[in-house]
Formats: structure tokens, sequence, C-alpha cells
């Protein structure tokens, strides 16, 4: 009977033990699918972060932006020169003043390229001036002048 009774302790203990490593087992396995299912949302998020990233631009690279601006302009066909680059000393916001040659609608054009660009951009300054002195042979490839003066919003550090 004693023998029994040792029998029945040692296998009520093992169940025991048993039980408690099925519950570990359980909660190491549930950790493990969400540590899946966490890697996994972040993996179909990635094309969706990288693209709101690009509404951003930190201040150590700018060269990005201005190479869009460069190349907008050269797909407009006008000439483009940043003249003033502006930083304050919060980095709140990066200010760009240029110079741009063309003739009216291609300055215009530039505009609206420079609006719906991905950059978050405010106009601050736009000053569109004829070069031609006789103001009366105003035509439609006649050089124009302008001036903007863009803030870029999306500016972060």
């Amino acid at each position: 009977m004693l023998f029994f009774l040792f029998l029945y302790l040692t296998i009520n203990n093992n169940k025991e033990m048993l039980d408690l490593a099925k519950e570990k087992w359980q909660t190491e396995n549930i950790l493990k699918k969400n540590t899946q299912s966490l890697i996994n949302s972040i993996k179909m998020i990635e094309t969706e972060k990288a693209l709101l990233e690009t509404h951003f631009i930190k201040s150590s690279d700018i060269v990005p932006f201005f190479n869009t601006i460069e190349k907008l302009a050269k797909d407009v066909g006008v000439e483009a020169e940043v003249v003033g680059v502006d930083v304050p000393k919060d980095n709140s916001s990066l200010t760009v003043e240029m110079e741009v040659l063309g003739s009216f609608e291609m300055i215009y054009k530039l505009i609206l390229l420079l609006e719906n660009s991905q950059y978050n951009l405010e106009f601050v300054l736009v000053n569109i001036k004829n070069i031609n002195k006789d103001m009366l042979s105003i035509d439609k490839n006649s050089d124009w002048t302008a001036t903007f003066k863009i803030k870029l919003l999306g500016f972060v550090n």
C-alpha cells in the first residue's frame, strides 16, 4: 500500500510539473506569435513609412531637396539658381531663396510643380518680372525673371 501511495504522489507531482511546463510553453508560444505578428505589421507598413518620410527632410539631408528643385527647373526648361539658404537656430524650417530665368509659362509651370512636389512648401515670396524694357513687345517667349522665397515646412531634426 505504501508503494501505491508513493507512486500516486510521484505521478501527481509529475502532473503538476507537466501542467506548469505546459502553461509556460503556451505563454512562450503566445509571445512568439505576438512578436511575429508585430514583425509582419512592420513589414506591411514599411512602404507607407517610406512614403511618409519623403514629406519630411532632415537638417543634415537637404541635398535631395535642392536636387529636386534643380530637376524640376530643368524639366520645365528654366534656369534656376539658389541664391540663399536660411536655417533658423531652432531648425524649425528651412527657407530657400532662388532666382529663375525663362518664359512666363515655364516659370508658372515650375511654381505648379513645386507646389505639388512631395515636400510641404510655403511660398513666402514670388516676384515675377519681365526683363524686356519695351513692355509693348511682350510675347509668349520673352524672358522673364522670378525670385522665389520658399519655406520648407517639413523640416525636422
